[in-house]
């Protein structure tokens, strides 16, 4: 199966950079790495530019103009331009575990999409942690490291642990997220009149559920480090609460401004 991953990012090239690094350090390569740029400025593609001739694997650069927080728009971009079976979307500051890859690709299932786990990483260590820590595997590391970590129990790696299966919306985040390509096509991706930050993953995941999908989820595999930076502006929220409580309340499965303009 062939795995593409659409890495969301806006203005934080440095954290991008570690991300992109993870994802060439991993124990399986992923076949396809897309940039979903939400519209950063030049050093953002100053950095991209530099690491392209040292990556192990083909990146590809899809921007956007910065009209404010349109994750749903640059990930229905990164999608289009996709050519995996398979599609992991991955945020530009969350470093991948060296297994992450190997794990999505182990943990992909017909009829469900995988909602993936994250570490957090404190403010205090975000600046110095690097995509190398993660792949430090003494207990004792470990442990140190997770005194600055958030969910630390997550830095286990039980591959023998069973998967759990639902259809609540509780813990959705596209930080980590992996699904089939035919399955995001056939509920037309993310719905693009989700603008601002919040509630467009819940929305494609509440859609899923309508399209007969169930959640997957693993507590101990396919993780990532999440670096610590402020709380977005929520402005947008309530808004977007009323958009996913009308599809809630439905069963439908597509959105009409998609992949597809309906």
């Amino acid at each position: 199966m062939s795995l593409s991953v659409i890495v969301t990012t806006y203005n934080r090239p440095e954290a991008l950079e570690q991300v992109l690094l993870g994802l060439g350090a991993q124990t399986r390569l992923p076949g396809q790495v897309i940039v979903a740029d939400d519209g950063s400025g030049p050093p953002t593609r100053a950095m991209i530019e530099a690491l392209l001739p040292i990556l192990p694997y083909r990146l590809v650069h899809v921007r956007q103009p910065d009209e404010g927080f349109r994750a749903a728009a640059i990930r229905n971009k990164a999608i289009a331009a996709a050519s995996g079976d398979y599609l992991v979307c991955l945020d530009g500051d969350c470093i991948p575990d060296r297994h992450f890859i190997a794990d999505h690709l182990a943990l992909a299932e017909a009829g469900t999409f995988f909602q993936g786990k994250r570490i957090l990483v404190s403010r205090e260590l975000t600046p110095v942690f690097r995509y190398s820590d993660v792949g430090r595997r003494s207990r004792l590391t470990k442990w140190a490291l997770a005194a600055h970590l958030g969910n630390p129990w997550h830095l286990i790696r039980l591959a023998w642990w069973p998967a759990l299966y639902s259809t609540r919306l509780t813990g959705i985040r596209s930080c980590n997220m992996g699904f089939a390509r035919q399955d995001i096509l056939a509920v037309n991706g993310f719905d693009e009149d989700y603008i601002g930050w919040g509630r467009e993953d819940s929305d494609l995941a509440q859609r899923f559920f309508n399209h007969g999908l169930r959640k997957k989820e693993h507590p101990f595999m396919a993780v990532c480090f999440h670096l610590w930076h402020p709380d977005h502006d929520r402005g947008g929220l309530a808004d977007n609460d009323r958009r996913l409580a009308a599809v809630r309340a439905t069963d439908r499965s597509r959105c009409a401004n998609g992949l597809v303009k309906d």
